[in-house]
C-alpha cells in the first residue's frame, strides 16, 4: 500500500513501512538536522529541543517493539 501526500511541494510517496521502521527513519533524519548549515544558522527560541524529540522517538520505538503486558503496570489487575 502506498500513501500520497499532496500539497505545494511535489508529491511524495510513503510506503506502508512498519511503525518501528518509520521511527528509525525519523530518528536518522532527526540526527541530520543539527548538522545542516541552514539549521546551524538559525537563531530561534523554542520550547521543544531536538533532544526532547529524540527522547520521544526513543520511547515510541520502545513502545512499538516491546511485548507489553498491561497487567504488569501499576494499577492494572487481571
Amino acid at each position: 500500500m502506498t500513501f500520497t501526500i499532496s500539497g505545494t511541494e511535489p508529491e511524495a510517496s510513503i510506503s506502508a513501512n512498519s511503525l518501528p521502521e518509520l521511527v528509525s527513519q525519523a530518528q536518522e533524519l532527526l540526527g541530520q538536522i543539527p548538522q545542516h548549515p541552514q539549521f546551524k544558522g538559525l537563531r530561534f527560541d523554542c520550547d521543544v529541543a531536538i533532544g526532547d524529540v529524540k527522547q520521544y522517538f526513543n520511547y515510541l520505538e520502545w513502545a512499538a517493539t516491546a511485548d507489553l503486558e498491561v497487567s504488569r503496570f501499576e494499577g492494572f489487575t487481571e
